[in-house]
Order: C-alpha cells, then structure tokens, then sequence
C-alpha cells in the first residue's frame, strides 16, 4: 500500500467516526461517537419529529400514545412520557436517549445521564423553531440528507402560511385544551406561536405558564372573538358547545367555536403546519363574520 492511499483511507476512518455533537434546546452540548444506532424517545411528538428526519429505523423505544406514523405503532414502549420505567429504558441499550423538557420529571433524565447515556432535551416553544429541531435529530442519527429536506419543505410552507395570514386583522382567540379543570395555553405554548402565524391573539398571551388552569369569568372578561378547543381524540368536544350560554361572548354571538384535532395543533411535529392551516382558515372564517359597515 502506498504511503498516500493508507493517509486517505485514514483520513476516510477519521472522517467516518468524527463525533456527533449537537446542542439540544437546553443550551447543552450532546455528543455522540457516531450517529445514534440505538434511539429511544420519551414523547410521541419527539416520535414524529426523529421519522421526518429520517431516523425512525433507529428507534428501540418510545412511550405510549406514539402513534404517528405507522410504523410508531410497533415500537416497544417503556411507559409514558410523564413516568417512563427506568429499567426498561436500560434494558433497550440505547446509545441516544431524546426527551422532554416539559414532558418528562428532570430527576430520571438526571438518571440517565449519570448512567452513562447522551441525553438529548427537546422543547420547541414556537412553531418556527421546528424545522432546526428536525435538523438536529438528523444530525443526531445520520440522515441530515432526510432532515435538511423536510426542514426545507416546512420552511416553505410556514412562508407561504406567514405571508397570507400573519398580517390579517386580528382575531382575539381563547384557545381551550380541557374543560375541568378548565385550561388553555400561556403566551410561550407553541399553540400561542401558531394563533400568532395566523393572524390571532391570544387572549391568555401574557400568562407564564404554559398550561394555566383559568376561569370560566376570565374567560368572559376576555371577550375572544373565537374559541378553539382540541380535546382527546378526533371527535369535535361535546363540551365545546357549553359556551353557548354565554352568549354575551363575541364568539359564541358569531358561532366562532372551533375544533382541531389535538394531534395536529398540540404535538411538536411538522404536523403542526396541518393544525395551522386549519386555525388560519378558522380565524378567517371568524373575520368573514364580522359586522359590515
């Protein structure tokens, strides 16, 4: 062998077993030997996101109610995101773990990470800040060629959303995920970024919290000019319609009470961008209704 030929195939090693690093949304550096082989993930949305970056052939595990795509039906579980079984997790061997800030307890990711496994932490909190986050996951299991393009594909699409609807004249919007105890989203829930894309406001905006429980009389004293509930499962709420009653609420003089299925606008996943379009042409539909002259 030449002298040459053994530099460039060294140089191939090097390059073919380079480390992986990347910064979750925590701030912190996760760094990898190689890309992840062995990929458990600790929330259906995380799910989603690692299959539109083509890495869901290295997932092992993942938590219950991991049910997009498919193929996320036959991943074994390791319980949910809010209490996942730590000995299952160890059991699987995996060489990346990606979980959830918000999601799941700090104190077993802690766990994890003193065992010896890379711990990535994902929390998106706008809806534009997802195409990075399906970036990262490509990096993290080799197949940035799969993730760079779907990243591509919901930055143009988000544009085309921005451009038609951000600038419309805004809807003041109360977004309801459950009616009791009676709770919405905070301005920094990536729910309050999508009523942001299509042109609506929050009534809840400056709240802290992402899931804060509120009342049925802030509510009226907010006055929205829609009201969107999403619920458990594809069904529109029965609850939805108890607002009726309270007629003096613009929304409910208009008839503006929507529904979006909860997989499409509460998950952090490039199906977000369906749940978007279906909350820009809701707040349209509210726009269309109101009072000429």
């Amino acid at each position: 062998m030449t002298l040459a030929r053994a530099v460039a195939l060294c140089a191939a090693c090097s390059l073919s077993y380079a480390d992986v690093v990347v910064r979750d949304d925590t701030g912190a550096l996760v760094r990898l030997a190689r890309p992840a082989q062995r990929i458990v993930t600790l929330a259906p949305h995380l799910v989603e996101t690692l299959f539109a970056a083509g890495g869901g052939e290295k997932l092992i595990g993942t938590v219950e109610f991991s049910n997009y795509p498919e193929a996320a039906k036959t991943i074994k579980r390791v319980g949910s995101y809010a209490s996942f079984d730590l000995e299952t997790v160890l059991a699987l061997k995996p060489d990346l773990v990606i979980g959830w800030r918000s999601g799941n307890v700090p104190a077993s990711l802690d766990k994890l990470r003193a065992l010896g496994f890379p711990v990535y932490v994902s929390q998106v909190e706008r809806i534009e800040d997802v195409p990075a986050e399906i970036e990262r996951f490509g990096v993290l299991a080799g197949s940035s060629e799969i993730g760079n393009a779907a990243a591509k594909r919901f930055r143009e699409r988000f544009a085309g959303l921005q451009q038609r609807y951000s600038s419309r004249p805004q809807v003041r919007t109360f977004y309801q995920i459950w009616k009791q105890p009676l709770m919405t989203v905070g301005g920094k829930q990536i729910i309050s970024s999508v009523i942001r894309l299509c042109g609506g406001e929050n009534v809840f905006e400056a709240v802290e919290t992402l899931a804060p429980t509120v009342t049925i009389e802030a509510v009226i004293a907010a006055n929205p000019e829609a009201i969107v509930a999403s619920g458990m499962g594809e069904s529109r709420p029965e609850w939805l319609d108890d607002w009726k009653r309270w007629t003096s609420i613009t929304a409910v003089a208009r008839d503006n009470l929507f529904f979006i299925h909860p997989d499409l606008i509460q998950r952090h996943t490039p199906r977000l961008l369906d749940g978007a379009e279906r909350l820009c042409q809701q707040l349209e539909t509210a726009r269309g209704r109101r009072p000429h002259g």
